[in-house]
């Protein structure tokens, strides 16, 4: 079975909102910049050089030296991060949360596609210079989405308390699960390398930051990606003036709402709130909320005066953390960035957030959907060649894809059309013969219609359930393969772990898929590994 991809629209696990994005629907158009087209990132690097505060640079560059300080740094990413200063230099960005062990595989496809789309336009564009970036998303509060990964079927779980910022979450505890996790690997060449690298990452790093920075550099730093935390007070002091705009006007609020009316065909993906800013610190990170002509924070009993807040804002901006509304706002003001990458749900609160960034005059960038991947084995590939089984039929939902093979593999036809159809011509000979008599006989005639039409129905669901057990060895064989590929009735990219596959395919496997991914083309891609 050869190499193969699909498009996202075809695969079935795209949002119609996605869908339509894709497809560049006309009533969507108000709701982003530019299509990602190699074409457009001309009309979007002009628009970002001539918006962009290069003053900002500055403080980006010597904040990311202080933060490679304690780890090793390739050439590519001291070179990119040099680069940085240089007002003909932009950023490719994505973002992704401090998962344990990267959590999911679409962290490497995200990464990848970043990568990928600097090196098209470097091509494209020699004049300029293109930096793959990975925001990581260190400020969230959410422990409970991130403390685990899937291996082989069983969850690592890294069982620990945290109310505050994970990326200032102590690593103290994980020598447990690192035991755990070792037994699951083995003893082969690859899952030592594996072992090493988890070891280096988490147990010899204080906090979870540091430790996913050291294992995102692990794996990409060859590739020159530069991987930025933006929780600091030098990065926040870009972001103070729409802090206070935050605070005193509820703007993101305003216009969100108005983007989300547009978007009322489609479900929403998030809400704002009337103040779209956290308070933050080492064990805390809590709403701020407007009452009675005062700032409280949300489930403490600090508040704050007017004055007081502001005052705050501008002598200790650290204390200000933006949710997912304010976010990607401030990643555009510190970053001299051209286009966001990420899946289907990060994209589409990013086209609620159009009419906000333009109404505090900061340039949107272009949204790209992230690749998306199958990895598949050689054996696999030859168990769906057996089964004649396409790809297209491998990501159909289940049920489907057993009633295709079903009636496939049936040496007889199983749906009965031919017998409807002559079943509706003789009712409709009963009808013409009905409108002569009694109109009594009309409703006879009717209610025996479909009593036969439900009979003829009901015989055609017994008939496939026969064949299905009649072939039901040969089924089995399409249902285990699926699972396999799709485990959890779900994305393999949302549910394995990368050290599955690194397990395989050792350090081949990164540069495989930089090799085959192209993040402009939208497709959903199947890689033989």
């Amino acid at each position: 079975m050869p190499t193969d991809c699909i498009s996202f629209q075809s695969s079935g696990y795209f949002s119609k909102l996605m869908q339509d994005y894709l497809d560049q629907k006309t009533e969507l158009k108000p709701l982003y910049n530019h299509f990602p087209t190699i074409e457009n990132f001309e009309k979007q690097i002009a628009e970002k050089a001539a918006n962009f505060d290069n003053n900002n640079r500055i403080a980006l560059v010597e904040t990311l030296k202080k933060q490679y300080e304690n780890i090793e740094i390739s050439e590519s990413t001291q070179h990119n991060i040099a680069l940085l200063a240089l007002e003909n230099t932009f950023t490719i960005t994505t973002g992704h949360q401090l998962n344990l062990f990267t959590g999911p595989l679409y962290f490497l496809y995200k990464i990848i596609s970043t990568i990928n789309l600097t090196k098209e336009l470097k091509s494209k564009y020699p004049s300029s210079n293109f930096v793959p970036v990975y925001w990581m998303a260190t400020e969230d509060h959410d422990f409970e989405e991130i403390n685990y990964f899937n291996f082989k079927g069983k969850k690592i779980r890294w069982n620990a308390e945290s109310t505050g910022p994970v990326g200032r979450l102590s690593t103290k505890g994980l020598e447990d699960l690192f035991e755990i996790y070792s037994k699951e690997l083995g003893a082969s060449t690859n899952a030592n390398t594996l072992k090493k690298l988890f070891e280096e990452a988490y147990l010899k790093h204080e906090n979870l930051a540091d430790a996913t920075r050291f294992l995102a550099n692990s794996l990409f730093a060859n590739y020159g990606l530069v991987i930025i935390d933006a929780d600091n007070a030098d990065l926040k002091r870009a972001f103070i003036p729409f802090v206070k705009e935050e605070l005193e006007n509820q703007t993101s609020f305003k216009e969100v709402q108005k983007s989300i009316e547009d978007l009322e065909a489609y479900t929403v993906q998030v809400n704002p709130r009337e103040i779209n800013l956290f308070y933050i610190e080492d064990k805390l990170r809590e709403r701020i909320i407007f009452e009675d002509n005062k700032y409280l924070v949300n489930n403490t009993k600090i508040s704050f005066s007017r004055e007081e807040i502001l005052n705050l804002a501008e002598s200790n901006p650290e204390k200000f953390s933006p949710n997912v509304i304010m976010r990607p706002l401030y990643q555009e003001i510190i970053l001299p960035n051209l286009c966001y990458i990420g899946g289907g749900g990060e994209i589409a609160y990013w086209l609620e957030l159009k009419g906000f960034f333009d109404a505090v005059n900061i340039t949107f960038p272009i949204l790209l959907v992230r690749n998306s991947v199958l990895l598949a084995t050689e054996k696999q590939a030859k168990k769906a060649d057996n089964l004649d089984l396409s790809w297209k039929d491998l990501f159909s939902k289940s049920e489907t894809l057993i009633n295709t093979i079903t009636h496939k593999l049936s040496p007889f036809t199983i749906d009965l059309t031919e017998q409807k159809e002559v079943l509706k011509k003789q009712f409709e000979y009963l009808f013409e013969l009905a409108e002569k008599t009694d109109k009594s006989f009309s409703g006879a005639v009717k209610a025996q219609e479909l009593k036969q039409k439900k009979g003829l129905e009901n015989l055609e669901k017994r008939l496939l359930k026969a064949q299905k057990r009649k072939l039901q060895d040969q089924l089995q064989r399409v249902t285990d393969l699926q699972c396999e590929l799709f485990p959890n009735h779900s994305l393999q990219e949302r549910q394995s772990n990368f050290s599955e596959f690194y397990l395989e395919n050792g350090e081949q496997l990164i540069p495989l898929l930089i090799q085959k991914l192209k993040p402009l083309e939208n497709n959903f891609n199947i890689i033989i590994t």
